[in-house]
């Protein structure tokens, strides 16, 4: 048995409920990407740098090269990393790493009242960032083509 006014109260907070539900926006597959590359980037701006470091120690002819090339490549990767944390910032979407002590990388995100959780797995993230590597060198050489 209920009494009116709990029955009332109940009513009121579930349609209220059900309006901050309406209100929430998933995101849409751009934003997605997005949140991704903004998960990712970081962890290849820090294989390059390590990459670059390892450069110095090389014995190579072409040493100076090799340490030029990953520096613009850095250079790139950072600017992009600083476009897609504004665009975030802009769209209002919050992007959180969540700690854990496997080696997956799990991250929350919220987008105008909606939250959710998003993984990337080990193999994923090093195939992904394998490819986000070799499309801007693959960039590099074609804007040296291009001069």
């Amino acid at each position: 048995m209920m009494l009116p006014q709990h029955k009332e109260a109940l009513i009121e907070r579930r349609n209220l409920e059900q309006k901050e539900l309406k209100r929430a926006r998933v995101p849409t597959r751009e934003e997605l990407e997005m949140i991704r590359d903004a998960m990712l980037l970081p962890v290849v701006l820090t294989i390059v740098e390590q990459n670059g470091r390892d450069l110095l120690l090389n014995q190579s002819p072409l040493k100076k090269l090799y340490i030029a090339a990953a520096q613009v490549l850095l250079d790139r990767i950072h600017a992009d990393l600083v476009r897609i944390n504004k665009e975030l910032r802009d769209r209002k979407i919050k992007v959180y790493r969540d700690d854990r002590e496997d080696s997956d990388l799990h991250y929350r995100y919220i987008i105008e009242g909606y939250e959710d959780k998003l993984l990337i797995t080990r193999d994923v993230a090093k195939a992904t960032i394998s490819k986000k590597i070799g499309d801007r060198i693959y960039g590099l050489i074609g804007d040296l083509k291009k001069e």
